[in-house]
């Protein structure tokens, strides 16, 4: 039984952009390691921009530098 846990920032993720997310990446999984899509799981966390971090600097700041 796969579990797949994508994380992305809270950035406006559509419901559509999550389901080709979910089907994307369970077919990754039945491409490449022949495992049954229905027993794949898949889990997407939106992790707000201010607990997200690169280069030392949270991913807020940073976006708010450009």
């Amino acid at each position: 039984m796969p579990y797949i846990n994508i994380k992305v920032t809270d950035e406006q993720v559509t419901r559509e952009q999550k389901q080709q997310l979910i089907a994307g990446a369970t077919q990754l999984v039945v491409d490449i390691l022949s495992k049954d899509p229905d027993t794949t799981h898949v889990v997407i966390d939106e992790v707000p921009v201010d607990n997200w971090g690169v280069s030392g600097k949270q991913y807020s700041v940073i976006k708010n530098l450009k």
